[in-house]
C-alpha cells in the first residue's frame, strides 16, 4: 500500500485512508438526529501487515475493535481544515476551506498476512452476531493490494461469511487496489473477465451482491446483476470511493 496509486503523487494507503475517513464522516452525518447521535452503526478498523492484525483505531477508540458511530463521531485523532471546489452558481468554481476528522492514519508496513485479519474480524463479529441477533448483518470491507502471505484465506472467508443474524448473513466485499493504469473490473458476475487466479481467489471469497445493493450499484452507473459479486478489481482512486459508498448502505436505518 506504500505505492503511489496510478496517476496520482500519492500513495494507495493515502487515497484509502482519505476515503475511510471520509465514509466515517458521512455514516456520523446519516445518524445525527434532532436529539443527537443515534448508534445505528458498531464501526471497526482492523489494518494487518508485519505486525500482524490488530484494531487500527487511536486515541478513545483503541480500547476495543468496535464501537457505536456515537463513539467514533466523540473521538477523532484531529480535525484538520481543507480546501475544495465548488460551483459558484454562476457558471465559476471558487474554492472553499471544510473541516475534515481525520480518525485513521494511512499506513504501508509490508506483509498481507490476511488469514490472521480473517480471523480477527471473524472473532469480534461472531460475538456481535450473538449480540444483536435481530440486527441488519455486519458488511466487512476488505481494501487488499497483494495475495495473502500466511496462507490461503479462501476456507477463513467462507466460514465469515456464514455468521449471520436472522436479517442474513455477514457480507464480505473484496477491493483490489492496484498500481497499475489498467481498467477495473466492477462486481463480476463470473471470474471469466478476470487476469490471474489471485483475482480469481478474491471473486470466490466475495458476497453475492444483495438486492438493496444491486439497486445502489445500478444508481451509480455500474453494471451489475443478480448474480454480481461484491469484488472490485484494479480499483482506482473513483472505483475506491464508489466501493466504500455502496459497501456501507444498509437495507434500512430502523
Amino acid at each position: 500500500m506504500g505505492d503511489r496509486m496510478a496517476n496520482s503523487e500519492r500513495t494507495k494507503a493515502q487515497i484509502v485512508a482519505d476515503v475511510l475517513n471520509k465514509t466515517l464522516m458521512q455514516l456520523v452525518t446519516r445518524c445525527q438526529k434532532a436529539d443527537g447521535i443515534r448508534d445505528y452503526f458498531d464501526i471497526g478498523v482492523i489494518g494487518y501487515g508485519d505486525g500482524g492484525a490488530k484494531n487500527s483505531l487511536q486515541g478513545g477508540l483503541a480500547q476495543q475493535v468496535l464501537n457505536p458511530i456515537s463513539s467514533i463521531e466523540a473521538n477523532p485523532l484531529r480535525v484538520e481544515e481543507r480546501k475544495r471546489k465548488i460551483d459558484d452558481g454562476a457558471g465559476g468554481i471558487v474554492e472553499q476551506t471544510v473541516k475534515f476528522p481525520v480518525w485513521f492514519e494511512p499506513q504501508a508496513s509490508g506483509g498481507t498476512p490476511m488469514c490472521a485479519a480473517i480471523t480477527k474480524a471473524a472473532e469480534e463479529l461472531a460475538s456481535w452476531c450473538d449480540a444483536h441477533p435481530n440486527s441488519y448483518p455486519p458488511t466487512v470491507l476488505h481494501i487488499t493490494d497483494g495475495e495473502s502471505t500466511d496462507g490461503n484465506p479462501e476456507q477463513l472467508a467462507d466460514s465469515l461469511r456464514q455468521f449471520q443474524t436472522t436479517d442474513g448473513n455477514i457480507l464480505l466485499l473484496n477491493l483490489h487496489v492496484s498500481a497499475l493504469a489498467a481498467t477495473p473490473i466492477s462486481f463480476p458476475a463470473s471470474d471469466a473477465g478476470l487476469p490471474d487466479q489471485y483475482a480469481k481467489l478474491l471473486f470466490r471469497m466475495s458476497s453475492p451482491l444483495p438486492p438493496h445493493l444491486i439497486k445502489v450499484a445500478q444508481e451509480k452507473g455500474r453494471t451489475v446483476s443478480n448474480e454480481s459479486r461484491g469484488y472490485v478489481f484494479n480499483a482506482d482512486a473513483a472505483e475506491i470511493v464508489d466501493f466504500f459508498d455502496i459497501g456501507t448502505r444498509p437495507a434500512q436505518l430502523r
